[in-house]
């Protein structure tokens, strides 16, 4: 579907990022905004960023 184009260390920064935001909505503000860490868990467990493909970027291979 689509080609990696995240690299390890980034990989990993989204999938922390995105765990530290969806805790968010569990423990502290309890804001709905922490539904936002979705967005790079998912594109950190899948190592695809569609903005990247869009802009033509990648921090992979």
């Amino acid at each position: 579907m689509f080609r990696q184009n995240v690299g390890s260390i980034d990989r990993i920064l989204r999938i922390v990022v995105g765990i530290v935001l969806i805790a968010l909505v569990f423990v502290g503000p309890h804001t709905p905004w922490g539904w936002l860490g979705l967005i790079p868990l998912i594109t950190g467990l899948a190592s695809t960023c569609p903005l990247y493909s869009v802009l033509g970027l990648g921090t992979g291979r």
